[in-house]
């Protein structure tokens, strides 16, 4: 269902296909449809404005013959961030379309739930949102290790405090395997929203330290006095990022649709 009727919204989402883990991954199929065929299809029941970002012209051809709307954009974009903030440019530029909010749908979700598209949207209700994203709670029993899974500490208001792929906080007075039982530690998912003159000025900063250190571009943001509001989900979705992961996402496909 889609909401939000007071801003304009637009989804980007970003796929380049030399993927170092897994290259040509948007086209890599999942049931009969290609991956970024799946992300474009959940995006649109929440958005009326969604466009994929590529710099391959076998992505663009494919998302347009799906019926999909693409731009083509540079092929040195650091990060999903700098494509988006071109891709809003182009997409400004040659259509009527103006936006307010600017989406960043991760092309290898597959899965993700157009609800929670509307949930982060819903963040910009506040007008002093500049940035949002989303976070899971970690369960019990949960590694909280895995450094492929970015953490995050947000303060009493939601918002982000600092992302990190450490546990943080220590737990003093527990041993590790207690501290998900101590506090309540949140995972980061990689899905955010940008007002349009905040994207264009994050892309327009300086690699921090915190960056570079964690290799998390989220850092570079609060580093430069930047909030970032969160909103809590209970569901994390299935990201493909190497063809180990595409079958576990063919597999757990397969179960929610085992007639196709």
């Amino acid at each position: 269902m889609k909401t939000h009727q007071k801003l304009n919204i637009t989804g980007i989402i970003p796929a380049r296909y030399g993927s170092t883990r897994f290259p040509g991954k948007p086209l890599a199929t999942i049931g009969y449809k290609p991956i970024i065929r799946h992300v474009y299809e959940k995006s649109i029941q929440a958005l009326d404005n969604v466009y994929v970002a590529t710099d391959d012209e076998r992505i663009l051809n494919t998302v347009r013959e799906f019926g999909g709307k693409a731009v083509m954009t540079s092929s040195l974009h650091r990060s999903g961030t700098d494509r988006c903030a071109e891709a809003i440019k182009i997409i400004e530029e040659t259509s009527c379309i103006r936006t307010d909010v600017v989406i960043n749908i991760q092309g290898d979700e597959p899965f993700i739930k157009p609800e929670h598209i509307n949930l982060l949207a819903s963040c910009f209700d506040d007008p002093s949102v500049e940035i949002a994203t989303l976070i899971r709670r970690v369960k019990q029993g949960e590694n909280i290790f895995d450094e492929n899974h970015p953490k995050v500490v947000i303060n009493i208001y939601g918002d982000a405090i600092y992302f990190s792929r450490s546990v943080i906080p220590f737990i003093r007075d527990a041993g590790k395997s207690e501290w998900n039982l101590k506090h309540n530690y949140f995972k980061h998912i990689g899905i955010y929203a940008f007002r349009k003159e905040t994207l264009f000025k994050v892309t327009s900063l300086e690699p921090s330290s915190l960056e570079i250190a964690e290799s998390l571009e989220q850092n570079r943001w609060i580093e430069n006095g930047l909030k970032i509001r969160t909103a809590v989900v209970e569901w994390d979705s299935i990201s493909v990022d190497t063809p180990a992961d595409l079958e576990m996402a063919r597999r757990f496909y397969e179960k929610l649709n085992p007639e196709e």
